[in-house]
């Protein structure tokens, strides 16, 4: 049950991230129309794709933390057994759900809430800028959301089935033997 409903919200994700890059693709195209072609830029484009490039990378973040695209330097951690691996990834796991929840979740409800309080608009698009600012908490939502599921994958896996430590691939196993 877990595995399918994480499966739907993956691709829910995933198709409003291709969605949003879609919408700046078609906006910075009509930029460049606009200039170039009609030589009278649209004044709203450029604004548009700085929020749409805001929504993309904070949500491509959170489709990258599920997919464990993230960089990182594992010159130490790939020297470790198995084991301490999966030790060091629970803790990394606990740390970014505490990071998410902290920072992206209660501190962007706050400025989401201040700036919508305050009726800060865009110059050009005249969009409140506390829904541009909501793709934070929104993001920290579905990071804590995939952190939590893969630290509690990990610590089940140490809890429940020692004997596949050695053979674990550091990916989401536990979960589908769960349902």
């Amino acid at each position: 049950m877990i595995a399918k409903v994480k499966k739907v919200l993956d691709r829910t994700l995933e198709i409003l991230v291709m969605v949003v890059v879609a919408v700046l693709v078609i906006d910075v195209l009509w930029q460049v129309f606009t200039r170039f072609v009609l030589k009278d830029p649209s004044s709203w484009t450029e604004e548009l794709a700085i929020f749409l490039l805001i929504w993309v990378a904070l949500l491509g973040a959170a489709v990258a933390l599920n997919r464990g695209a993230h960089l990182g330097i594992d010159y130490f951690v790939g020297k470790f057994n198995k084991k301490t691996r999966l030790y060091v990834e629970i803790f990394a796991f606990f740390c970014i759900a505490c990071f998410a929840f902290c920072v992206m979740i209660l501190g962007g409800i706050d400025l989401v809430q201040t700036i919508l309080h305050l009726e800060q608009k865009s110059p050009a698009l005249g969009i409140e800028m506390g829904y541009v600012y909501l793709a934070i908490p929104i993001s920290g939502f579905f990071m804590l959301l995939y952190s939590v599921l893969a630290f509690a994958e990990r610590l089940l896996l140490c809890l429940k089935h020692p004997e596949k430590i050695k053979t674990f691939q550091f990916q989401h196993e536990v979960l589908e033997e769960l349902d």
